[in-house]
């Protein structure tokens, strides 16, 4: 038999692997309205502010994995400079 053609799904899984992962995530109601006001504060989604939160603590604590990729800008791109 002959080696199968490349499979059409292997974009989709690679780009699942470097997919950012999801937690579950239980506050307490008056710790969660804290941070989001903090994040609206920062302009921040809450998801946003408790990333940074966690990458800062990590980072102040010696833990921040060199491997860790810089959170994702959001909003509009910065102009061309033409």
């Amino acid at each position: 038999m002959t080696e199968p053609a490349e499979d059409a799904d292997e974009p989709r899984r690679a780009s699942a692997r470097a997919e950012r992962k999801k937690v579950l995530l239980r506050l307490d109601p008056a710790v969660h309205d804290a941070i989001a006001r903090w994040a609206a504060d920062d302009l921040r989604s809450t998801n946003a502010q408790i990333e940074y939160l966690l990458r800062r603590a990590l980072s102040e604590a010696g833990r921040l994995p060199g491997t860790a990729k810089p959170i994702p800008r959001r909003g509009r791109p910065p102009k061309s400079a033409s």
